[in-house]
């Protein structure tokens, strides 16, 4: 069957098998050393409450079998266990049904966990990385050539998830269209990296240009996938090179290096190297193949409606099992960048001499004098919501006052997730949140005062409160 498999792309997707297993490495180390203080039986949101709201129809996964922080440490573990291995090659040392259920085992424990995640689990990236993980169960392995199918499916998922994001831009925020959104971005993005100051700081007709090559990467560039090589192969390498542009600017977990891992399959890899000796695709493959993707198909109509669509809407599943979804960020972007500076004081009555002492954060801005640090592919679940907070406190309604509540207690699991706590001896007799305004010091600034940001009180976000 030599129109079903495609012999130039068996590096590709070597290539794409080994960073997706990366990828899932460091989805479940996230959730394995978050889970308790985010979702657990002591959580902020407990995963049991997303699964009373939620039925096997809405919402299918493994802990509708059983839900315990126990449990939850298993899947979560089980599913670094599995990268590791993937990493390691074990899908090319089993048979094809072997290496298939080895691709499925992570797909079905991260899909168990987005469904109890909540709103901690809300994010694109998590459907983006479920939906290319059940196309990747099809790859097959280096005993069968890649089958063509999946490849074109592959760029389906980088066309929607590129050119879906380039129409919300434009049919957003003025700035995308003016070409003016990134004298802001780089500064209020939720979570600003090492290098983000300096981006900042870039001259504006830079930004200009900025905007202008994103429109042109993810409008105009996409389309040129499903074209033949070496054109296809060339749009999918300058994707690579927008998205490590987007890696050096900002932490975004997992997206762009997914969206890298998405753009390496559509690379004609066979002017690099011969592809070995292959075997033909056994019958059961190919119609199970093929029937995965007339699925694919039918269940992307109302995606690719929701592009063409005016009221077109970022991040949407579709399906329960996230296989075909919508994607998009940023269709507007904020001027000001806002924090949620959270306090605690030993004072059991407030006074005006009463000493208020700051949280530390691992990822979002607090103390000024602290360059922003690097986590991304690592999601830092708790900042990001911070981010959402300062935007407006409904983001954070169902989750703030349980987390102030476990910091009153010193919680454990909850202080885990911080850098620094001020009461490391005894927990504080009150704690209050308070929103700055942050902004990026210029160069002068930074070299008279060592600040990164400098930052101005604007109001209250929560009062003084006693457990």
């Amino acid at each position: 069957m030599e129109w079903f498999t495609a012999d130039g792309y068996w590096l590709g997707r070597l290539v794409f098998q080994k960073a997706l297993a990366v990828i899932y490495l460091a989805a479940f180390l996230t959730a394995a050393l978050q889970f308790r203080a985010l979702i657990g039986e002591r959580g902020m949101l407990p995963a049991t409450e997303a699964l009373r709201r939620t039925s096997w129809r809405t919402a299918p996964g493994l802990f509708r079998l059983h839900c315990s922080d126990r449990f939850f440490a298993v899947v979560a573990w089980t599913g670094c266990a599995v990268s590791l291995a993937l990493i390691a090659g074990a899908d090319n040392q089993v048979p094809l049904g072997a290496a298939m259920a080895l691709w499925a085992l992570p797909w079905l424990l991260y899909l168990s966990i987005v469904q109890v995640g909540g709103v901690w689990y809300g994010f694109g990236w998590e459907s983006l990385l479920l939906e290319t993980g059940f196309l990747a169960v099809f790859l097959g392995n280096a005993g069968t050539a890649p089958p063509v199918l999946v490849l074109w499916l592959l760029r389906w998922v980088l066309f929607r998830l590129e050119f879906g994001a380039g129409l919300i831009k434009w049919r957003g925020d003025a700035c995308w269209r003016n070409l003016t959104c990134l004298d802001f971005h780089h500064e209020t993005q939720p979570m600003p990296g090492p290098l983000s100051w300096f981006f900042h700081r870039l001259p504006r007709p830079v930004h200009r240009v900025e905007v202008a090559a994103n429109h042109v990467t993810q409008l105009l560039v996409p389309i040129l996938l499903f074209t033949p090589q070496p054109v296809a192969g060339a749009a999918a390498g300058l994707m690579v090179v927008t998205q490590l542009w987007l890696v050096l600017s900002g932490n975004f977990a997992w997206l762009n290096w997914l969206t890298i891992t998405l753009a390496l399959p559509a690379i004609d890899w066979s002017p690099v190297t011969e592809p070995p000796a292959q075997r033909g695709a056994p019958v059961w493959y190919a119609v199970l193949v093929v029937a995965v993707t007339a699925l694919v198909l039918v269940l992307s109509y109302r995606p690719a409606r929701n592009l063409v669509s005016r009221r077109q809407v970022m991040n949407r599943s579709f399906d329960p099992l996230h296989l075909v979804n919508t994607y998009g960020a940023f269709g507007s972007i904020s001027r000001v960048r806002l924090e949620v500076v959270v306090e605690g004081t030993e004072d059991a009555v407030v006074r005006p001499g009463t000493v208020w002492k700051e949280y530390g954060f691992r990822g979002k801005p607090g103390d000024p004098r602290r360059v922003p640090r690097q986590f991304a592919p690592y999601h830092l679940r708790l900042d990001w919501m911070m981010w959402f907070a300062a935007l407006s406190p409904a983001y954070a309604r169902a989750w703030f006052g349980p987390f102030v509540e476990r910091l009153l207690e010193n919680d454990r699991d909850t202080l885990r997730l911080l850098r620094h706590n001020p009461f490391p001896d005894a927990p504080p007799a009150q704690v209050r949140a308070r929103v700055f305004r942050y902004r990026f010091t210029t160069w002068r600034e930074l070299r008279a005062t060592g600040c990164w940001w400098h930052r101005t009180f604007v109001r209250d976000f929560l009062r003084p409160t006693r457990a």
